[in-house]
């Protein structure tokens, strides 16, 4: 009987860590998915944009975004990417997705009456994936510092890339490990990393090149 029981209560413990799992899966999730433009404004933005800081266009200005409203959402989600004047890139937020700078950037032009942005439409283009990974990301993926996979090392990157690509796209974006956001470069789009991202992962899927 207390065999059964020690059984019992060991089965109750994997279903609670299975359950457990579950709900750190279901988070995870949740903390990927984008947040509006509301609570990047709220949270991030308005501490320049609130009161104008630098020149910043305030938030709920008609006369302050009415001359760089003109230019479109694409510009406008450009030059917050790239950064301008005494703007950072990503608004010095680098974890911020392409698609999150556009639904603040909709948001403040709009004040608050367009819907968010369910795609990004604005792209910044630092060249191909060979010639960003030159100047960027190849610092020290070509030596593998820091941890970092090494170009051509296929058994550094096949458990990497047995994630898929949009997972090396968002540890990228995010940081991981020793790997900055954005690999430390702000002003390089979700596109340059995945372009960047690809081309290392074609020269490193084959058969071991180290």
């Amino acid at each position: 009987m207390s065999k059964i029981r020690f059984q019992s209560r060991r089965i109750a413990l994997a279903a609670g860590f299975v359950a457990l799992a579950g709900m750190v899966n279901q988070a995870a999730a949740a903390d990927a998915t984008p947040r509006t433009g509301k609570q990047i404004v709220e949270a991030i933005c308005i501490h320049c944009h609130g009161e104008g800081k630098d020149g910043a266009p305030r938030i709920g200005n008609t006369n302050d975004w009415a001359p760089r409203a003109k230019f479109g959402l694409n510009q406008l989600s450009k030059n917050a990417m790239e950064g301008v004047r005494k703007m950072p890139a990503h608004g010095g937020e680098a974890t911020l997705s392409d698609l999150e700078v556009e639904r603040a950037i909709s948001y403040m032009v709009s004040g608050g009456r367009t819907p968010d942005p369910q795609k990004t439409h604005g792209k910044v283009s630092h060249g191909s994936g060979e010639q960003i990974v030159a100047s960027a990301c190849g610092n020290c993926h070509r030596e593998g510092s820091n941890g970092a996979p090494k170009i051509g090392d296929a058994e550094a990157w096949r458990p990497r890339l047995a994630k898929g690509i949009n997972e090396l796209v968002s540890s990228a974006v995010h940081g991981h490990n020793k790997m900055p956001s954005r690999g430390g470069f702000t002003n390089l789009s979700d596109a340059d990393l995945r372009a960047a991202v690809s081309f290392m992962a074609s020269k490193s899927s084959g058969p071991n090149n180290k």
